[in-house]
């Protein structure tokens, strides 16, 4: 399914975050994504699970959750409480574009972005209908974990070996629906052959079985 491609620039009060939106014909939902600390919305491993949820039908949006200038104070970096405020401003955003305001939304996480989409899972129960994170640490949403009611994956690589024991213990501490999916012989970045296809598999099953395959009534 061809999607097309576009930069936006998201107003968050004074602030405008960049984003790449890619929005299909008669999308089923809109995949909202939160890179981790040292990456960009060009993260070529999010754009690539974008291109493959777009061919599943969903809208995605590769969101900058800092300016430049924030981002260049590392404390800006790591302030999940911030970062998932960012993900709820972006979500209230989507809510009011006349393209896309009707759609249920799923979050998409990688590295501390994954512990945004949940704080902001949490924050704001009503507006997620499901959470993926690749290679994420949710550990770091902290007390938010226990407060995410939507439906949410964690995928992480059999080889990353630290993250997986966090990601175990994350998800014993979350009360939603959730499951953990290991991609074996994967580290970190899903750098070996073919594991970040499995990364897509998994995440688009979830998304379809999750976010609702209709547009939310206006109004």
């Amino acid at each position: 399914m061809a999607g097309n491609f576009k930069s936006v620039e998201v107003a968050i009060g004074a602030r405008e975050l960049e984003g790449i939106l890619n929005l299909p014909q008669a999308p089923m939902g809109l995949i909202v994504f939160a890179h981790g600390s040292g990456s960009s919305r060009f993260s070529p491993r999010n754009n690539f699970v974008a291109e493959r949820l777009v061919g599943c039908g969903f809208a995605t949006l590769l969101l900058d959750l800092l300016t430049d200038e924030e981002a260049r104070d590392r404390r800006n970096v790591f302030d999940i409480e911030l970062l998932g405020a960012r993900v709820d401003d972006a979500m209230a955003w989507a809510a009011q574009a006349s393209d896309f305001r009707d759609l249920p939304i799923g979050l998409f996480g990688a590295s501390t972005g994954a512990a945004a989409a949940l704080v902001a899972a949490a924050q704001a129960p009503e507006r997620v209908a499901a959470v993926v994170s690749r290679g994420g640490r949710p550990d770091l949403a902290g007390a938010a974990l226990r407060l995410v009611r939507a439906p949410t994956l964690l995928i992480v690589g059999g080889a990353d070996y630290e993250v997986l024991e966090l990601n175990r213990e994350a998800l014993r501490q979350l009360c939603c629906e959730a499951r953990l999916d290991v991609v074996p012989g994967a580290t970190h970045l899903f750098e070996e052959p073919g594991t970040l296809d499995q990364v897509v598999a998994h995440a688009s099953d979830w998304f379809v079985g999750h976010v609702p395959q209709k547009r939310k009534p206006q109004g």
